[in-house]
Parts: structure tokens; sequence; C-alpha cells
């Protein structure tokens, strides 16, 4: 018989065999991408110290008003934007690109995408 993985337990498993391999250091913190259906939150992450460097999510109060749902590409747009503004203001300008398990594509891109033009560069 044939085991039936849903969707978010093959999220997970792709997300662990990721971090296997990328990990954010002080010079090039992790740039981590967590989405849900109703919103998108995006960390900079430092992972040998263990500390978050910026964070930006579409649950924060100033992005709701300006947002008419958390769950799109341009609620993606804006948080990708802001996560690197808060990054430059923090002096990170490399980071590495965590998609937290899900695939290149949709609001994870328009995130990273945003990111990039925005000034970071990965």
């Amino acid at each position: 018989m044939i085991k039936k993985v849903n969707r978010k337990e093959a999220s997970a498993k792709r997300h662990r065999r990721i971090r296997v391999a990328l990990s954010g250091t002080t010079e090039r913190p992790r740039l981590a991408v967590y989405r849900s259906t109703k919103h998108i939150y995006a960390q900079i992450i430092d992972d040998v110290k263990g500390v978050t460097i910026a964070s930006a999510g579409s649950v924060e109060e100033a992005l709701k008003a300006k947002l008419s749902h958390g769950g799109n590409i341009e609620a993606s747009k804006e948080i990708g934007k802001l996560v690197a503004e808060r990054a430059k203001k923090a002096g990170v300008s490399q980071v590495v690109f965590d998609r937290g398990g899900n695939l290149y594509h949709g609001r994870i891109a328009a995130l990273a995408d945003a990111a990039r033009e925005a000034g970071l560069e990965f």
C-alpha cells in the first residue's frame, strides 16, 4: 500500500533537507520565508549567534491598512521590500535565501525579487 503524504508534511521534509546544507552566518545571514494561506513572513537570521536581525510580516498593523489581503503576491512584494530595508538599516547586504521548503514560485519568488530590487544580494 502506498503511503499518502500531505502537502504540509512534504514541505516540512523539503525544508529539513534544504537546511542541512543551508545556514546563515554573521557575514551572510539567512533570509527565511514562511508562507501560510492568509499571511507571509520573512526573517533575517544569524544562525551562528542564534538571533533574528530583521523581520517583517503581513500581520503588522502598518501593512494591514495598506494591503487588502496578506496572502497574495502584492503582500509578498511589500514584505520583501520591508525586510530588505530593515536589513540594510541593520547593516546586512548579503543573505542566503531559505524558501522554507516551498517551491520557488508565486509568492515566494515575488518576495525574493522584491528583496533583490530593494538592495539585498543573494
